[in-house]
Order: C-alpha cells, then sequence, then structure tokens
C-alpha cells in the first residue's frame, strides 16, 4: 500500500472554516477519484500555533500506479481548487510512502 502524506500549515484566522470544506468538498473530492480506498485527518499536537495549525491528510493508494495516475489526471485541478479558495492562507507539503509493515 502506498500513502500520499499532504501536510498543511493552516493560518488560525481560517482553521475552522478550512477544515469544514475539508471534510465536506475536498476530501470527498479526493475519493470521488477512485484512486484512494481510504483517508485519515490529523492535527498535529502541541505545535505552538504561533503561525497556524498544522494538518495531516493521509490517503491510501493500493498500488503505486493508483498514486501516480491520481497525481497526472486528477491533482492539479484539485490542487488548483484548494489553492483559488484558500491562497497563502494554507501552505501544504506533500510526499508519498510505501507502507512496509503494519501490525
Amino acid at each position: 500500500m502506498y500513502i500520499y502524506n499532504v501536510t498543511l500549515k493552516v493560518d488560525t484566522e481560517i482553521a475552522d472554516e478550512w477544515l469544514q470544506w475539508m471534510r465536506k468538498v475536498h476530501i470527498p473530492d479526493v475519493l470521488a477519484t477512485g484512486y484512494f480506498a481510504g483517508h485519515r485527518l490529523s492535527r498535529l499536537l502541541d505545535d505552538g500555533e504561533l503561525d497556524g495549525i498544522t494538518f495531516v491528510v493521509q490517503y491510501n493508494a493500493a498500488d503505486i500506479d493508483q498514486f501516480l495516475t491520481y497525481q497526472r489526471l486528477s491533482a492539479p485541478a484539485l490542487q488548483k481548487e484548494h489553492s483559488e479558495k484558500f491562497g497563502n492562507k494554507v501552505v501544504a507539503f506533500r510526499t508519498v510512502m510505501e507502507l512496509l509493515d503494519e501490525a
């Protein structure tokens, strides 16, 4: 399994609005592409929150080809929508991880 990990620093002033939009719009839109089997949404604890709140969204892909197809066909439009809505109030850092062991 592969995990598409998106870490986001969200301006404190818009955090509630952003979180609601992610839950109701963005995450369902990402899952509706059919490339991911599920997701996790987390908030970093003890982050200090001086310059924002850090959230992590992880999407599970069965294989790397599913992720690469998502990245090529669906991600640009979804990321553009996110950027147009929240601008520089949210900074995202994206990584992909291969799950090696799970207990």
